[in-house]
């Protein structure tokens, strides 16, 4: 893979052209996509380290603004060059917002059921757009593909990965969670990324300043944006989603449950042959597949009532 070349000269002038000096320019923690810097103390530089990533910046020049325009806190688009006419690297400037990842906190319980809930608001305001309201949104892809989870765990337990016990439990619960899934859900904006990597936060007050990283958006189940986070949160999340949304908040209906636990289930399942941990890549999200298996074992003993009634 030939990476994009970030030589100093580059980030000078890059730098330059909104009036910072290159020893302003500062590194950040890269990401699996991009090469990250700080120009002076309200801007961020994204580059991406090759080209094969360059779509999903053009993806995110186009997103950003239509999540901006409907209310989400993101960082706004500063500057977007991918002709490399004025430096020999495309690139995207953004608005700095300030906080701490989420990842790197370990906040008291209250203030992450606040933030959870928070987060539901968020995420109720972006699945507003569909192809219907936004139909010039060109480079989203659409992520209809639905794994068969059954064909899954039964390639892993083939494989080793887990044991026959833990096999008749999975399988179990698809079972259950089947019958819930609606046979065509609506197709939304997704950030397809919400984890707690991407959730900017204030180390003081918990507040969430802002959601960033845009490269994996999509047309898809809403449900999808609730995969990535932790199981434990998504009751909260789920109650800030349908208060804006004005959803029917009545547990005896609890597809949305069933679509999120399919998701978390399979998405953990997905990646139990990779579970070891990158935190020095932000684009890393999902959390070790045992301890999500152990939430959902958590779940399946002792349900919170809107789980309760997926029988």
């Amino acid at each position: 893979m030939v990476e994009h070349e970030t030589s100093n000269e580059t980030l000078a002038a890059i730098a330059g052209l909104h009036g910072i000096s290159a020893e302003q320019v500062r590194p950040l923690p890269q990401g699996v996509a991009n090469h990250v810097f700080l120009l002076g103390d309200d801007l961020v530089l994204r580059v991406p380290r090759a080209e094969r990533f360059l779509p999903d910046l053009v993806k995110e020049s186009a997103v950003i603004p239509l999540a901006l325009h409907v209310g989400v806190r993101t960082p706004e688009v500063v500057a977007f060059d991918d002709t490399c006419s004025v430096v020999d690297v495309p690139y995207m400037v953004l608005t700095r917002t300030r906080g701490v990842d989420l990842a790197r906190l370990e906040p008291p319980a209250a203030d992450t059921e606040h933030l959870f809930r928070n987060v539901g608001r968020e995420l109720g305001k972006l699945h507003r757009l569909s192809p219907a309201t936004a139909p010039a949104l060109t480079g989203v892809p659409v992520d209809n593909d639905v794994t068969d989870p059954w064909a899954l765990t039964d390639r892993l337990l083939k494989d080793g990965w887990i044991d026959a016990g833990t096999a008749r439990w999975l399988t179990g619960w698809f079972d259950r969670l089947s019958p819930h899934l609606p046979t065509s859900p609506p197709m939304v904006l997704v950030h397809g990324d919400i984890a707690p990597q991407n959730l900017l936060v204030s180390p003081k007050t918990t507040q969430l300043n802002g959601i960033v990283d845009w490269g994996d958006a999509a047309w898809a189940d809403p449900a999808v944006d609730f995969a990535k986070m932790p199981l434990a949160g998504v009751p909260a999340m789920l109650d800030g989603y349908r208060q804006q949304t004005g959803q029917e908040t009545s547990t005896s209906a609890p597809t949305w449950e069933a679509r999120v636990l399919w998701f978390h289930l399979t998405w953990a399942l997905g990646r139990l042959k990779d579970p070891v941990p990158r935190p020095d890549e932000r684009h890393w999200t999902a959390p070790p597949a045992s301890r999500l298996l152990g939430l959902l074992r958590f779940f399946a003993s002792a349900p919170p009532a809107p789980w309760a009634d997926l029988s």
